[in-house]
């Protein structure tokens, strides 16, 4: 049986693949702890047995928003320095496989936008974005010179069940009924399921290449509000005009942290973000559901 070198498995989407994957290869998960490999690449070089035909880096530091200079370093030394390590640890072992590297969006530094396709420059600048560029670069350095084959899936907010950050956030709101709808709903974002990531992943002669992925549908806020109203039985969220949204907005900026929201914040909401993954229709046969229509399976 083919082997399979996974990191980040009991992460959020590293769990989606390892049960994904267990059903075609032997995987041996790699993690600081409960993993078959133990081992912290922030800070340390991992021992590795036998030889892998695959490896999928989906361990990484992401959800957060650094406050102090240590939590920006810690970026880089999990999503950077982290990917560096790996890299020794498989030189060691003669690695010659196909390496898959989970990687984001947030590579481009968009905020709005549509239909943003890979060849947009990567000008992201938050600790998060940077280390994920340069995590990039390295490991097209290293394939080039050591002769792996490299495929690396930018990807936007990943949905499944349980799923952290920003969709995590809009359901608990609605369920405690602490949520109020911007101007509408009306913004879309991409998003992919978690579980067609995987599905991806675990196809047999997987392209090399950098892509994005999306449900191709890009829902609307309103759309996963009502999702969410219905699945929790709640009333659809009241709405806060935009005007009155930007007035939050102003004030959030005069009052810093001490409120939810400032004219950042309120720009976000309410612009579209969206991403075109032609490229993977086209080489990955990517062929990806809809997070709307599968919402009765992520919700439950």
């Amino acid at each position: 049986m083919k082997r399979c070198l996974l990191t980040g498995a009991s992460g959020f989407l590293g769990g989606y693949i390892y049960k994904t994957l267990s059903n075609t290869y032997e995987v041996v998960s790699l993690g600081r702890s409960n993993a078959d490999v133990v081992a912290d690449l922030s800070n340390q070089v991992p021992e590795l047995q036998g030889t892998f035909d695959l490896v999928v880096h989906s361990a990484g530091l992401a959800h957060t928003v650094p406050a102090t200079p240590e939590e920006e370093k810690a970026f880089f030394d999990v999503n950077l320095e982290g990917t560096r390590r790996l890299c020794v640890a498989l030189e060691k072992s003669g690695f010659a496989g196909h390496f898959v590297f989970i990687s984001t969006v947030a590579v481009y530094g968009c905020e709005q936008g549509e239909d943003i396709a890979e060849s947009h420059p990567k000008n992201g600048k938050t600790p998060y974005a940077l280390s994920k560029i340069q995590a990039e670069e390295l490991l097209e350095e290293k394939a080039a010179s050591h002769g792996f084959r490299l495929t690396t899936l930018r990807l936007p907010l990943i949905v499944g069940k349980n799923a952290p950050g920003n969709l995590q956030s809009m359901s608990q709101g609605i369920a405690s009924g602490r949520y109020a709808s911007i101007a509408g709903g009306k913004a879309r974002k991409s998003m992919v399921l978690a579980q067609d990531v995987a599905t991806l992943i675990g196809q047999e002669h997987l392209a090399t290449g950098v892509y994005n992925l999306t449900d191709q549908k890009n829902p609307s806020f309103r759309q996963l509000e009502g999702i969410f109203s219905a699945h929790y039985g709640k009333s659809v969220p009241r709405n806060v005009p935009l005007f009155m949204a930007k007035l939050l907005g102003i004030a959030g900026d005069i009052l810093g942290k001490r409120f939810p929201i400032n004219s950042n914040t309120v720009k976000k909401i309410t612009s579209n973000l969206t991403f075109n993954d032609d490229n993977a229709v086209k080489h990955l046969n990517w062929n990806p559901n809809s997070v709307v229509d599968k919402a009765s399976e992520w919700l439950n």
